[in-house]
C-alpha cells in the first residue's frame, strides 16, 4: 500500500475535477467458477485499489462531494469467514491507513444512495465490468439494470481517465518492477523453448516464475507457435526446430501495476535467413517508434511511421510494392499488420479499458474504421508521465490473405503470390514498456534480449 497522504491527495484532486455529487466504487467480491466455494484468484477492481486501496473483497466506497465527506463501506468478518480464511485486521484499522474514519455496514450503502437520489444530487459510477456489479449498483439504488446504466457519469469517467493516465513515480516503481518480473518470464522461456518442447512446458515455467515471487500475471499469457493468432490462449502445441514461438505475458507488482512484455523466440535458438529478414523489420519499426515517443507527439502518428516502416521493409523483400506510404494511407498494409503498435499501462494491462478506449487513449480524436487503424488503442498527443507499449508486429494469417486474395484487395500494393511462400510463417511480435519523460522516453524495466544475436544467446544459454 502507498503512503496514507497519496491515497487522500488522489481523492482530493478527484473531487476538484469532478466538483460535485456522490461517487460511488463498489470493490469486487469473489466470483465462483462453478460453485460458490470454488472460486477465481480474487483481484480487486483497479478504480477502487487507486483512490481506496484496501485489497479486499466485498467492500465499497464513496466520495460525497457535496458535503466532503468519505465512507467506506463493509461488514466485519464472520467467526466462519475466520475460521476458513484467518483472522484480518478491522475494517476500521485498514481504512486509518488510507485518511478514512467513517466505516459503515456494507447495508448501509443503499439508504445512503437513495437519500443523495431524493435528494436530487448527481449519485455517480463509472462503467460496469462484471455483471455482478451492475447487479449490486442496482439493488443499491433499487431500479432495475437497464436503468442503473443512466448513473454512469460522463464527467466521472473523463476525470478518472485524466487522473490514472499520468503516472506519479511512485507508480512508476511498481510498474519497473512488474517490467522486471516480467523480463524473468521471458528469459526463463527463451532458455527452455527447444525442439519436441510442448508450449504448455513453457508457461508451466513462466508460471512457477511469477508464483516464486509471490505474483500473478497481469493477463493470460500468449504463448504461441501460432503466433500469427494475436491472442492465442492455448497451449497445446508441440515446437519443433524452424518454428518461432511468440511470447506475450505480464506479471503484477506487489500493488498490482503490471508489466507486458513480448519477445520472438526461435525454438531450435536460431532464427532461419527468413525468419531474420523478418525480424529486422520488426525490429527496425519499433525501434524507430520508440524514439518518435516524447510528449505533444500524437501516438497514431507514431503508430502510422511504425506502418510505414514494415511496409517499406515488406516491400524490399518483395511481398509489398508500389508507394508504402500510400500503401499504408490505404490500409493496404494491415494484410500484415492488423492491430494497433500499443496502449496504455499501469493498474491494468490495458490501462482504464473499463472506461472506455475513447476517454482513455483517444480523448477529441475521432476513432478510424479502417481494418488495421481502428484496433488501434491509443491515438492522442502523449504527455510526461504516461506510460505505453510498443509493440509492432507481422502476422501472415492464412485466412486472411485468402480472402483478401480472392477479393483482388490492394493488388497494386500486395505481392499475392509472394505472400503464399509465408502463409505458414507464423508471426513476429517485439514489445516494450516506455515512459514518457518530460522531453522524450525512457525504457521501464531492464532490458531484455532483443536483437537478433541477442535472442540466439538467451536461447542457447
Amino acid at each position: 500500500m502507498f503512503s496514507v497522504n497519496t491515497y487522500i491527495d488522489r481523492r482530493n484532486v478527484l473531487a476538484r475535477n469532478v466538483k460535485s455529487g456522490v461517487l460511488v466504487f463498489p470493490g469486487n467480491s469473489y466470483s465462483p467458477i462453478n460453485f460458490p466455494a470454488n472460486c477465481y484468484p480474487f483481484r480487486q477492481d483497479s478504480n477502487f485499489l487507486y483512490y481506496f486501496g484496501l485489497d479486499i473483497p466485498a467492500v465499497a466506497a464513496i466520495i460525497d462531494i457535496d458535503n466532503g465527506t468519505e465512507i467506506i463501506f463493509a461488514d466485519e468478518q464472520s467467526i466462519d469467514d475466520k475460521v476458513w480464511s484467518g483472522e484480518l485486521p478491522a475494517i476500521a484499522d485498514q481504512a486509518e491507513k488510507i485518511g478514512i474514519s467513517d466505516v459503515r455496514p456494507m447495508a448501509a450503502i443503499s439508504d445512503y444512495l437513495l437519500n443523495a437520489a431524493e435528494g436530487g444530487r448527481d449519485v455517480s459510477f463509472l462503467p460496469f465490468y462484471r455483471a455482478q456489479q451492475r447487479l449490486q449498483a442496482s439493488s443499491w439504488l433499487k431500479v432495475d439494470t437497464d436503468r442503473i446504466m443512466q448513473f454512469i457519469s460522463l464527467d466521472f469517467i473523463k476525470a478518472v481517465a485524466n487522473q490514472r493516465n499520468i503516472k506519479t513515480s511512485e507508480e512508476i516503481e511498481q510498474i519497473e518492477l512488474a517490467t522486471d518480473l516480467t523480463g524473468y518470464m521471458q528469459l526463463a522461456a527463451m532458455e527452455l523453448t527447444a525442439n519436441g518442447v510442448f508450449e504448455s512446458e513453457i508457461v508451466a515455467e513462466m508460471a512457477a516464475v511469477v508464483n516464486s515471487y509471490g505474483s500473478a500475471y497481469a493477463f493470460p499469457p500468449i504463448f504461441s507457435v501460432h503466433g500469427e493468432i494475436l491472442h492465442n490462449p492455448f497451449y497445446r502445441n508441440q515446437m519443433f526446430d524452424g518454428d518461432m514461438a511468440v511470447c506475450d505475458c505480464g506479471a503484477e507488482s506487489p500493488l498490482h501495476y503490471a508489466g507486458d512484455l513480448t519477445r520472438t523466440i526461435p525454438v531450435s535458438g536460431r532464427f532461419t535467413d527468413s525468419q531474420k529478414e523478418i525480424y529486422s523489420i520488426v525490429l527496425n519499426a519499433q525501434e524507430d517508434a520508440i524514439d518518435m515517443v516524447k510528449p505533444g507527439v500524437k501516438f497514431r502518428d507514431i503508430h502510422l511511421h511504425a506502418c510505414e516502416k514494415l511496409a517499406y521493409g515488406l516491400k524490399c523483400l518483395g511481398l509489398m510494392r508500389g508507394d508504402h506510404k500510400e500503401a499504408v494511407a490505404l490500409g493496404a498494409h494491415a494484410l500484415f499488420f492488423q492491430c494497433g503498435l500499443g496502449h496504455m499501462l499501469g493498474l491494468d494491462v490495458h490501462d482504464m479499458e473499463a472506461l472506455g478506449e475513447q476517454h482513455v487513449g483517444y480523448g477529441e480524436l475521432t476513432r478510424s474504421k479502417q481494418f488495421g487503424l481502428k484496433s488501434l488503442r491509443l491515438a492522442q498527443e502523449l504527455q510526461a508521465g504516461n506510460v505505453v507499449t510498443v509493440e509492432p508486429g507481422i502476422y501472415f494469417i492464412p485466412q486472411l490473405i485468402d480472402m483478401w486474395q480472392a477479393e483482388h484487395k490492394f493488388d497494386d500494393f500486395i505481392n499475392y503470390g509472394a505472400v503464399e511462400k509465408y502463409r505458414d510463417f507464423g508471426g513476429i511480435r517485439i514489445e516494450d514498456d516506455i515512459l514518457v519523460t518530460d522531453s522524450s522516453w525512457r525504457l521501464l524495466g531492464a532490458a531484455v534480449p532483443k536483437t537478433i544475436t541477442q535472442v540466439e544467446e538467451a536461447c542457447q544459454g
